[in-house]
């Protein structure tokens, strides 16, 4: 039986039969028709995991090279990207230029949509010339649907550029991408709940997805010790208790012990770990972070056991 017409091929788009009666559902009801969607989530990720490993391991040589992590995306695919691109410096104390979000439409789409701009393809070869793309850079498209003209246009401008690139979609990516992205990461995560809202598991998805890497990335470039996000920028009294309480239980020591070492540190949750465990001054415990490659494991030995 040949397939009608208004059936649309990208899997994103297509109705699911699960959900063909919701409008007639309770609150409830809708909250557990949607809920049975989100569960499948996670195990398409999870069933990505080789290639997200990849996109983090092509993060951290672009990082290592002194380039950086450029995300592209249209809608909800690009607003995600500047969202996960804006918390890597409260985070983990980045720079704001080393994990940068492109979003089609410019700064007002992320407030506003701006539907229209994800057609535009010359935008998004323009848009990897406004960033200064190099070749030290990895580039990363975001299209759930996979078919976006912007994104795809961009990435094009990246790879003639010579930047690493990869592409993160839920749906069936295009030929030409497959054969020439460095990385592909496809998470078919199925029709959703409400037909094309892509805001749903799309979006949930594209967001695991996205914190993986970045965490992935930014663990392996010496960003935590044990578990413990050391390089925290401390720019409210929620982040500055927090990195109190990181020097206390890393340390062993009270907080005002604490609270002193982060002064004497420059404010430096991370160099403070390192004065504290090895006894040294300010000067002493950047050069053993320098030397161990940011690692405050390796400059301080292994942190203690998680208490119960």
């Amino acid at each position: 039986m040949a397939t009608p017409d208004f059936v649309d091929p990208r899997l994103t788009e297509r109705r699911n039969p699960r959900t063909a009666a919701i409008d007639t559902a309770s609150s409830l009801e809708i909250v557990d028709l949607l809920n049975a969607e989100d569960r499948t989530v996670a195990g398409a990720v999870l069933a990505a995991r080789t290639e997200i490993a990849k996109a983090i391991d092509l993060a951290v040589a672009a990082f290592t090279a002194g380039g950086r992590l450029i995300y592209v995306g249209a809608g909800t695919s690009g607003r995600l990207g500047v969202l996960d691109a804006a918390e890597c410096p409260p985070t983990f104390g980045t720079p704001a230029e080393m994990v940068v979000g492109v979003i089609a439409g410019g700064y007002a789409a992320l407030v506003k949509s701006q539907e229209g701009s994800e057609d535009d393809v010359h935008a998004g070869t323009a848009a990897m010339d406004t960033q200064r793309v190099t070749d030290k850079d990895f580039v990363i498209g975001i299209a759930a649907s996979g078919t976006t003209p912007y994104v795809r246009a961009a990435l094009a401008r990246a790879q003639t550029i010579g930047a690493s690139t990869g592409f993160l979609t839920c749906a069936d990516p295009p030929a030409l991408l497959t054969e020439t992205c460095d990385v592909l990461i496809v998470v078919p995560v199925g029709p959703e709940a409400l037909t094309g809202s892509t805001r749903l598991k799309a979006g949930t998805a594209t967001k695991l997805a996205l914190n993986t890497i970045t965490t992935g990335a930014m663990i392996r470039m010496g960003k935590a010790y044990g578990n413990l996000m050391v390089d925290l920028v401390a720019l409210s009294d929620k982040l500055v208790d927090r990195g109190e309480r990181i020097v206390m239980e890393a340390c062993g020591v009270s907080r005002d012990q604490a609270r002193v070492a982060i002064e004497a540190a420059g404010g430096s949750v991370k160099i403070a770990v390192v004065m504290v465990r090895r006894g040294g001054s300010r000067e002493e415990a950047a050069r053993l972070l320098e030397k161990a490659r940011g690692s405050v494991r390796a400059a301080a030995g292994d942190p203690p056991p998680v208490s119960a």
